[in-house]
């Protein structure tokens, strides 16, 4: 088929990779445009724009993609197809009718469950045990449009953000050329989702990364999983951000106020939560490399009775 393809960020390369090598013909690539990034802020390619470059796909960076002028230059290429995959900016009706076969998206959830930003990270932070990609055939609504295929994936006991990031873009560049192949040949099958059960979710901010000691041991530990590594989650410590990148359970409650440190060991910092207490594995102070507690505590000296989110 000949495709426009629309995607960002890393998760959307392994699609790209994909369909090119099943044979189609990507004669465009559709992204956002360059931003500064990094504490130099420096101008940096998108991830999609990158590997288009090296596949030799010409590039395009709206920065409104329902322009007229931006409907009418995607129309040029007559695509057969235009397959979305976290593009991040809403398609027009104009462009959404515009190919022979219409816009395929990618999703990285098992819709109609987790619609919105973000699917994957708060797949972790709910604790979910089953997450999954789904193909979509793309309506004027926010993931709202006929299931084509799905695929589910199982969640390890220490799934973070990022791992399921990995196996759902893996999962999903192979579901998407499946998915081609069937809307090629006729065979695929479009399946309305039951909108009744519908979960939306939102954009996360660093700012959301920002522990609330008060809430339960097992929901920041989760809270800790799912937002590695972006946002991270963290608290403060004498002023300074300190980040936890992993952390346990402990169900048993000290006579301490959330936030306190009630035990250190020479490898874990316990930590008194709204309940049960969290143990610190793995910690970043402002201005420190990444390391697991065992290291931190060699050179920082930390107390029980501290406090952490002051």
């Amino acid at each position: 088929m000949k495709i426009i393809f629309m995607g960002t960020p890393d998760f959307s390369c392994g699609t790209l990779e994909a369909l090119i090598a099943a044979g189609h013909e990507v004669v465009l690539a559709v992204t956002q445009p360059d931003k500064p990034r990094g504490r130099g802020k420096s101008v940096q390619f998108s991830p999609v724009k990158e590997t288009a470059l090296v596949h030799g796909i010409e590039v395009y960076q709206p920065r409104r993609i329902r322009e007229s002028d931006c409907v009418e230059y995607l129309r040029t290429f007559q695509a057969d197809i235009i397959v979305v995959v976290a593009f991040s900016q809403i398609l027009p009706k104009e462009i959404l009718e515009m190919p022979r076969y219409g816009c395929i998206n990618v999703h990285a959830s098992l819709l109609p469950k987790y619609r919105g930003a973000a699917p994957i990270q708060w797949a972790v932070i709910n604790g979910e045990k089953v997450s999954g990609v789904t193909t979509m055939r793309m309506d004027e609504g926010l993931d709202t449009g006929d299931m084509i295929l799905r695929e589910e994936v199982v969640l390890d006991e220490k799934e973070t953000g990022g791992s399921l990031f990995d196996k759902l873009s893996a999962v999903g560049a192979s579901l998407c050329v499946k998915t081609l192949q069937a809307i090629g040949d006729g065979t695929a099958v479009y399946t309305p989702q039951d909108h009744s059960l519908a979960t939306k979710v939102g954009m996360i901010s660093k700012q959301f990364g920002r522990i609330d000691w008060n809430q339960p041991a097992f929901q920041l530990e989760r809270l800790v999983r799912g937002l590695n590594p972006w946002p991270s989650a963290y608290t403060m410590l004498n002023g300074k951000i300190f980040k936890i990148w992993d952390a346990d359970i402990f169900s048993e409650n000290e006579d301490a106020a959330p936030g306190t440190v009630t035990k250190v060991t020479k490898d874990a910092v316990y930590v008194q939560t709204g309940d049960g207490l969290l143990i610190l594995r793995e910690i970043q102070l402002e201005g420190k490399k990444r390391m697991p507690c065992v290291d931190f505590l060699r050179g920082y000296s930390l107390s029980a009775g501290d406090t952490l989110g002051k």
